[in-house]
């Protein structure tokens, strides 16, 4: 493998890898949203129902989250580079597949498959910034671009759907991934570094697959309950994937090679670290889709308004995650961690002031942008928290779990938030009006910022400073 890059600088091959490891990022993100505001082109062209629509959205986010373990471990077995560039393609292949389906099969397969080449290359993509960059200042500004690509992504998902959808056509929502996973291939075959992975392991067939199931279902039950409400369907689903996931934590703890090795789960920091950004994932998923309902069902907005919104937001993280860069040499990333979530909750309680003649500069601006100050500041020693047990064998899989506590946050969040939500707004036993819907997601952001505030004080108090002992740092 080649030799990480000074830790105090970033050269021009590693900040070209970097521009590759980021632009995947980016892909993953933006697939997350960009085609919920073509739903509607995407009915009426292919025929769907209702009911069948969501799995346009549903297909990407369960093999997304279902396989990410499996894809993290994956890469660490068969090399982080190789694993990478294999996602890569098939993300691509899927999106001009997608882009050219015919009917709602081919399309959601596609998306699936999407989603498959997403938990390949997420995971591989944070180990390999971890491989280009020593420990030091070089690897907290690339973790601290990471942070920026994520939450830029997001709202830019939302406008760019928007754009593409309205000046071409849905088609092109998925065709536009195509020449930028050509670019990112072609580049990373010439600046990533090779690695053969650590081939003296096994896979733990038995782990994959009970944690792959058991993550399926229950992102699954989380987005149907969010849907649908906590009906029997809902609960049973639910019910089945405790169970696989219970049988994948007794495997993981009586197998000689588990999936998930016993000095990554064995480290209270990285535990509770990944613990933390669930809770983050709730309140990021929570502030995205409350505002976003907010501005664009009572307030009328369109989606290249509702995305651009968000883009004070996501400068602020980019402005944070530098200064959290700077300070990550001198103070732990436990407190790091711990005020930067303080901000984030700030920033929520902010938000909860909305009501259906709010203004944005007076009342949405000042949370998101603390919010996106809190999320920057914390995105750095949080990764770094969670990452600081895995050697390069492990760290595809210590990325993945990372990655994977986000998505179940985040599933889980929307779940119980919605459901606070609709029967704040629905608990007088009247039709819900402008108002009551309003004052429904402001509690489901006070909830979002209480919970934020208990991952404050987890980050303050159970994540230790991390220690390179070959980092010269």
């Amino acid at each position: 493998m080649a030799s990480a890059a000074a830790p105090g600088r970033i050269g021009a091959r590693a900040a070209v890898a970097l521009g590759v490891l980021a632009g995947s990022q980016l892909l993953i993100v933006v697939d997350a949203t960009i085609v919920n505001v073509a739903l509607g082109p995407i009915r009426d062209g292919l025929r769907f129902t209702d009911a069948q629509l969501q799995w346009v959205i549903t297909a990407y986010t369960l093999a997304f989250g279902g396989l990410l373990l499996v894809g993290g471990r994956v890469a660490d077995r068969f090399g982080h580079r190789r694993m990478f560039l294999l996602g890569a393609l098939a993300f691509g292949l899927a999106s001009l597949a997608g882009g050219a389906a015919g009917d709602e099969l081919v399309l959601v397969g596609a998306r699936a498959v999407q989603g498959a080449g997403a938990a390949m290359m997420a995971p591989a993509a944070m180990a390999l910034v971890m491989d280009v960059f020593a420990p030091g200042r070089g690897r907290v500004l690339a973790f601290g671009i990471w942070a920026g690509v994520t939450a830029g992504g997001t709202a830019l998902g939302s406008v760019l759907g928007g754009v593409v959808t309205e000046a071409m056509s849905w088609r092109w929502v998925l065709w536009i991934n195509v020449p930028i996973v050509a670019v990112v291939v072609t580049l990373g075959v010439l600046v990533l570094p090779r690695s053969g992975g650590a081939r003296t392991s096994r896979i733990d067939v038995a782990g994959a697959m009970t944690a792959t199931g058991g993550l399926v279902l229950l992102v699954y039950g989380l987005t149907r309950a969010a849907d649908h409400g906590w009906t029997a369907g809902t609960l049973l689903v639910l019910f089945a994937a405790v169970i696989l996931l219970a049988a994948f934590v007794i495997l993981q703890a009586t197998r000689r090679a588990p999936l998930v090795p016993a000095g990554i789960l064995g480290s209270r920091t990285v535990v509770v670290a990944d613990v933390v950004g669930l809770i983050l994932g709730v309140a990021i998923y929570a502030l995205f889709f409350f505002v976003s309902l907010f501005l664009s069902t009572i307030q009328g907005k369109d989606p290249v308004y509702v995305g651009l919104a968000f883009v004070p937001m996501t400068v602020a993280i980019a402005v944070a995650a530098r200064i959290s860069g700077a300070l990550a040499d001198r103070v732990s990333p436990g407190r790091l961690s711990a005020a930067g979530a303080a901000l984030v909750a700030l920033g929520l309680t902010l938000l909860v002031r909305i009501d259906p003649a709010s203004s944005y500069v007076a009342t949405l601006l000042p949370g998101l942008v603390v919010a996106g100050l809190g999320l920057g500041l914390t995105f750095v020693p949080l990764t770094t928290a969670a990452m600081s047990s895995a050697g390069p064998a492990d760290s595809g899989i210590a990325s993945a779990l990372f990655n994977a506590a986000q998505q179940i946050g985040g599933a889980l969040g929307l779940a119980v938030l919605t459901t606070i939500s609709s029967a704040a707004a629905t608990g007088a036993n009247v039709p819900a009006s402008k108002q009551s819907i309003t004052d429904g997601w402001s509690l489901a952001l006070l909830v979002a910022a209480a919970l934020t505030g208990v991952a404050a004080v987890l980050a303050g108090t159970l994540i230790k400073p991390v220690v390179h002992p070959t980092s010269g740092q």
